[in-house]
């Protein structure tokens, strides 16, 4: 039986993570995995580290806050080193409805997908993000597709599946800030097979987006020059 771990990083999530966590376990009735529910309290200020080391989880407390990025590669970390053939990603604000879970573990069972990213932009139901920020997921959309010769519409969403090949890769190295356009050019540049399917998103439940409309032009600077960074980087090792 395939063991799947969902990674949730948490970064002052103490009103969304207890009904994000109940919604995982009211899945698990009805699953046939072995799932198991892992949350990264990323150095929270609130009391997220009291309500999820009381709750039904696997409960990981960094000594540092190391950003969204930091905190997704230490469940990654612990979702090899303990053997997991799928990693599920999902927010602690509670905007993931986990119901979706099973359509992103069927396509990469069907298809052998090594990726499968949950997109809000195919079916464009449920909760689509402001204009401006749509904006900004075309621009990235559009530059991942420059590089990389793949359309992914939704290139902001926190809501993936990656298999036992993509943790190997991800262990050593995955991007810190802002961590999923240029996850994005990692995967491909490595040859994984990347799906991307039609899944329905809510507003966050709980707690406060990290980008606002201040941060938002340094946002995508900065995303932009690391994913750059990264399609250069990995471009030259494949040439020696």
């Amino acid at each position: 039986m395939k063991k799947i771990a969902i990674i949730i990083p948490a970064y002052n999530e103490e009103k969304a993570i207890l009904g994000v966590i109940e919604e995982l376990h009211k899945l698990l009735e009805n699953i046939y995995f072995i799932l198991d529910i892992i949350v990264i309290n990323d150095c929270s200020t609130d009391n997220t580290a009291k309500l999820i080391a009381k709750s039904n989880c696997i409960d990981l407390h960094l000594p540092i806050n190391l950003g969204i990025g930091g905190a997704v590669q230490t469940g990654f970390k612990y979702a090899y080193e303990k053997g997991y053939d799928f990693a599920i990603q999902i927010d602690g604000d509670g905007q993931h409805p986990p119901h979706e879970i099973p359509k992103l573990l069927a396509v990469a069972q069907e298809k052998q997908a090594d990726v499968v990213i949950g997109s809000r932009f195919i079916d464009k139901k449920g909760f689509q993000s402001s204009a401006a920020r749509r904006l900004g997921i075309q621009y990235f959309m559009w530059l991942n597709y420059f590089l990389i010769g793949k359309k992914i519409k939704d290139t902001t969403s926190g809501l993936r599946l990656i298999n036992r090949k993509v943790l190997k890769v991800v262990y050593d190295y995955y991007p810190d800030e802002y961590p999923e356009p240029e996850s994005i050019i990692l995967y491909a540049l490595h040859g994984f097979s990347i799906a991307e399917i039609a899944v329905t998103m809510r507003e966050r439940q709980g707690g406060v987006s990290s980008i606002n409309t201040f941060s938002a032009i340094y946002y995508m600077l900065k995303v932009s020059l690391s994913i750059l960074y990264t399609y250069i980087r990995i471009k030259f090792q494949h040439t020696k």
